[in-house]
């Protein structure tokens, strides 16, 4: 057991179940997921008279969890965002057969006794605004894709006096979430060290401007990742292989055990860069003719242009196609 005290939380949309393991004994509490709540569990940590060194380990859900790790990361407390895979693979180590929030926070507890873990570090507040514009922006698109699509299935029926609706609520879409990309653009422009790794990431051929305000807001400075290898595995665009003896040779394909929104967030620049960025282009060219599929194709080029993100950010240089960028790592495949 690597740690005696350690704090274990189950994040959910309403509530914390928390559980604090001293040794072999436990005490549990449960939180609403709130502001009040969580000063509320600053408090009640302090109260039991833990170090504020005692880790804290919370599953990386997005945002109901990130909440709770900024007020505990301000109050100085040792705060761990973990990948889930992380702790689903210690359940099935410990032969953990019930799933219930107090038994997942008892869980996540045990694993902070005895796990190696890295403290997390909360984004900037400027990384923090970029990622609520980027929400409200991709919660406009996809309800204006509804609104299209509403309006696509009542041109196939009878005229009515809806389709106008629908229409006016589109433009006023349109026009909200052009406003909003200029926000976007303007905050980025006035932050000089988002502005910075911006600039480096939109000279990769394949990501362009709202590709980088994304990453950048569900990622933040990259810098903090030891290596290229570790963002993308942060993503989960990692490859994931499954082969075993001579009679298993599954097919390879990507983790998807990372940060779902920003793996979707390079699904567009995979593409194009398999198109028009010429390393891919090239590297896509090979594993056509290895005989891979093209959608393990697409999962390869977005894992290169991790890689690619991380080597001009850590380099401070911008994308050169025949310049090896320090900390790019090299292999193909998904």
């Amino acid at each position: 057991m690597m740690n005696e005290h350690a704090v274990g939380i189950d994040v959910s949309k309403k509530k914390l179940d928390i559980c604090v393991a001293s040794g072999d004994k436990i005490k549990t509490k449960v939180l609403r997921n709130t502001p009040a709540g969580h000063a509320e569990l600053d408090d009640w940590l302090k109260q039991r008279g833990l170090p504020l060194t005692t880790p804290i380990v919370l599953e990386g859900t997005g945002p109901y969890s990130e909440a709770v790790a900024i007020v505990l990361a301000d109050a100085n407390w040792a705060v761990s965002v973990v990948n889930p895979a992380r702790i689903t693979g210690f359940a099935q180590s410990e032969l953990s057969r019930n799933k219930t929030d107090k038994v997942d926070a008892k869980l996540i507890a045990r694993f902070a006794q005895r796990a190696k873990l890295e403290l997390w570090e909360p984004p900037s507040i400027a990384v923090r605004e970029l990622r609520a514009l980027v929400d409200r922006l991709q919660a406009l698109m996809d309800m204006r894709q509804q609104e299209l699509n509403r309006l696509e299935a009542l041109g196939q029926g009878t005229p009515s006096s809806v389709q106008n609706m629908v229409k006016e609520h589109v433009d006023w879409l349109n026009v909200q979430i052009k406003r909003l990309q200029s926000d976007i653009d303007d905050h980025i422009d006035g932050n000089p060290e988002l502005k910075h790794d911006a600039d480096l990431m939109q000279s990769i051929p394949g990501i362009g401007r709202r590709a980088s305000a994304q990453f950048l807001a569900y990622i933040g400075d990259v810098r903090r990742f030891k290596s290229a290898k570790a963002l993308a595995a942060f993503v989960g665009v990692t490859p994931r292989q499954k082969q075993s003896g001579t009679s298993v040779k599954g097919r390879t394909v990507i983790s998807r055990a990372g940060h779902r929104a920003a793996r979707k967030s390079l699904y567009m620049p995979g593409l194009v860069a398999k198109r028009y960025n010429p390393v891919i282009v090239a590297m896509s060219k090979r594993l056509e003719q290895k005989g891979m599929r093209p959608k393990a194709i697409v999962g390869a080029s977005m894992r290169r242009l991790v890689h690619m993100i991380y080597g001009v950010i850590k380099s401070g240089t911008p994308f050169q196609a025949d310049i090896p960028l320090a900390g790019l790592e090299v292999q193909e495949g998904i």
